[in-house]
């Protein structure tokens, strides 16, 4: 660097040479101005006008950078004094001020100083800077996030260790370098990036903002890519201090409607693969090729209740473009539904699926009529099974409503049966005589719908079952109340197997029934793992009575009992049954060490999932007797290695115990008698 260089840059800087310039940066959905990107310039007396990319490195190499950038910092604020509110200013920060822990109280003291709010300042940071420098930077961004300012990560994709960068510090936005961007329109791999980036973004809760934006249908893509903010030549060209007034009097109002609608054919094209690669986890909600194939109104809300994505014939039933949907609140749009509607969508971020809300909406197309809709509103889960959404269908059931009794009729037996989940559905009439089975009967048994409705179901029912299936299904038919009754069925290979078959009427005003709706499900496979289950329980049971010793079941955390054999009574001389707790019966009460942990040896078991015992204790009794007792404890895992409960197992030793100290005082005694000699 040519010291002149230096000295001329300096000479700048105490002129004030050195100018911030404005660039527009745009919401994307609405075209309105969100705030600018100031950009320095330096207006050189001889030269002219001198870009960035030659004197920042200048000011870097001089040690000058931090003069810079205060100078621009304060004629950037002072410049902005008279711009509204809402707007925001982003200033880039350099490799070397992310070293510089000073560089905090000198923003906050510029800003300070022109009475610029610092919750308006974002600061923008490039991922080269951040290569090697992260204690530093982690240590200034987390103070300027203290101060109130936001965070922006600049140029990504062009550095290194983006993800980390990102998982480390505390960013509010993303940007998309402009290189990838003003190439989107022709470079599927750039596309693609794009697509990536915004997609990381949104999963992050970032604010992705794209440089470079040139053209009106890279806008489009990057608007349906989900996209928040663009920047660049299609919104204005850096203006110095002197033409924001003519800037902002250009952008601050909406743009025509026009341009707000869907996306122009060539981004349009686009759209589909740019979608699902934005939003991987989402993708089963946005399907736009299936979107716009049916006739169902379909669309996606994140967990703020904001549509991410709709099609085509929901933005038809709401009289909106799809565009104006996006990024906008459920209570936006349909304002006067929205109370209505909210319990539903509040219960299906919790995982609880609503399938057939009836809602009335005007008819867009006939002046003071309604439509009637049928919406569905699925949780949308990802790949760890988390609630990430709310997936809604909506369906015109108007003409279905204004239809006569017989189509009325086939909807409620669909909506029937739809809720009763049948496999092989049915009807019958207000007598119990069978109307209709599904094909469904024909495959499993051979017997068609035809003959089943004339008298085929007494052919197939088991001889031993027949008489009391008949007897059930009178009762209901007289009552009115729901039939449930298992039966077995012959089915086509000659076989018996175990069903279940209900029914619920449906009623007229008066009460009675009018139709029945059924179905018939297989339940064999259940019913022979309910009678392995109890043949394995009672030969458990015959064991666990038999075994010559004591033993107990507890359950975790606490140790309650949850069953014991005869054995375990004996012993103790108490009823040991739920909901005791096993180790009251057991503490060694003439050896109490303080410690309670150490006298229930089954609670130890289940609190440090290790083997306790043998142990032996003195059991004293109520009638003032003791008996040596011995206990084992033994903790039970689950699948997971986790404690679920413990086993202790109790041998009465009193006898063999007293032998043995029998024994053993004799020994003594004859020990001392051979002493004596």
């Amino acid at each position: 660097m040519a010291a002149e260089d230096a000295n001329d840059l300096r000479r700048a800087l105490e002129k004030n040479e050195i100018i911030p310039y404005f660039q527009p940066l745009v919401e994307l959905r609405t075209g309105l101005l969100g705030g600018f990107e100031v950009l320095a310039r330096w207006q050189h007396p001889s030269r002219g006008l001198i870009p960035p990319n030659e004197f920042i490195p200048l000011a870097e190499a001089a040690g000058l950078n931090g003069l810079l950038t205060g100078n621009l910092l304060r004629a950037s604020f002072d410049a902005a004094r008279n711009i509204p509110n809402h707007l925001t200013l982003s200033v880039n920060i350099s490799l070397t001020q992310l070293t510089d822990l000073s560089l905090p109280k000198h923003i906050r003291a510029a800003a300070e100083q022109a009475g610029f709010p610092l919750n308006r300042l974002i600061l923008e940071i490039t991922e080269s800077a951040l290569v090697g420098n992260t204690e530093y930077a982690y240590r200034i961004a987390t103070e300027l996030k203290e101060q109130g300012s936001r965070l922006a990560l600049d140029d990504f994709g062009t550095g290194y260790s983006s993800l980390r960068h990102l998982q480390s510090l505390p960013f509010d936005e993303l940007k998309i370098d402009a290189s990838f961007v003003r190439s989107m329109d022709h470079t599927r791999e750039s596309r693609k990036i794009a697509a990536a980036i915004v997609g990381l973004g949104n999963s992050l809760s970032l604010t992705t903002v794209a440089e470079g934006v040139e053209t009106q249908a890279i806008a489009d893509m990057l608007l349906w890519l989900g996209c928040d903010v663009g920047q660049g030549w299609l919104y204005g060209r850096p203006v110095p201090p002197e033409e924001l007034p003519e800037t902002l009097a250009a952008r601050l109002d909406p743009p025509p409607p026009s341009t707000l609608t869907e996306p122009r054919s060539a981004a349009a094209n686009s759209t589909l693969p740019l979608r699902l690669e934005a939003l991987p986890t989402q993708r089963l909600a946005q399907l736009n090729a299936i979107y716009d194939g049916v006739p169902v109104g379909l669309g996606f809300l994140d967990r703020n209740l904001r549509y991410v994505s709709v099609n085509k014939r929901l933005a038809e039933m709401h009289n909106l473009p799809v565009a104006s949907h996006l990024n906008r609140y459920f209570a936006d749009i349909l304002p006067e539904k929205f109370p209505e509607c909210e319990p539903y969508l509040l219960r299906a971020l919790d995982g609880e699926a609503t399938a057939a809300l009836e809602i009335c909406l005007p008819d867009a197309r006939r002046s003071g009529q309604r439509c009637t809709f049928l919406i569905s509103y699925q949780p949308a889960r990802d790949e760890v099974d988390e609630v990430i959404g709310v997936s809604i269908s909506v369906v015109d059931i108007t003409r279905r409503k204004q239809a006569e009794q017989a189509l009325i009729e086939s909807e409620d037996h669909y909506r029937h049966t739809v809720e009763l989940n049948p496999q092989v559905p049915w009807t019958a009439d207000a007598h119990g005589t069978i109307l209709d089975v599904s094909p469904r009967c024909e495959e499993l048994t051979g017997i068609s719908s035809h003959e089943m409705a004339n008298g085929g179901w007494f052919r197939i029912v088991h001889p031993d079952d027949l008489s009391r299936a008949i007897h059930e299904w009178n009762h209901s038919v007289r009552t009115t109340t729901p039939y449930d009754s298992e039966y077995r069925v012959l089915i086509r290979e000659g076989v018996w197997r175990w069903m279940r078959s209900r029914a619920a009427p449906r009623l007229d005003d008066q009460g009675k029934a009018i139709r029945w709706y059924g179905t018939v499900e297989d339940i064999h496979d259940h019913k022979q793992a309910v009678e392995a289950l109890r043949r394995s329980e009672a030969r458990l049971q015959a064991v666990f009575d038999a075994v010559p010793f004591g033993i107990v079941i507890a359950g975790a955390p606490h140790g309650n009992v949850v069953m014991s054999n005869p054995r375990a009574d004996d012993i103790l001389r108490s009823v040991v049954a739920p909901p005791a707790m096993i180790d009251d019966y057991c503490m060694e009460r003439d050896s109490y060490s303080g410690d309670p942990a150490s006298e229930y040896p089954l609670a130890n078991a289940i609190m440090n999932g290790k083997t306790i015992g043998p142990k032996e204790y003195l059991r004293h009794y109520s009638d003032g007797t003791s008996a040596w007792i011995s206990l084992t404890a033994v903790p039970i895992l689950d699948d997971d290695g986790k404690v679920a409960g413990g086993v202790l197992a109790i041998q009465d030793i009193d006898e063999e115990k007293r032998k043995l100290q029998s024994l053993s005082d004799l020994n003594l005694v004859l020990q001392t008698k051979i002493g004596a000699r």
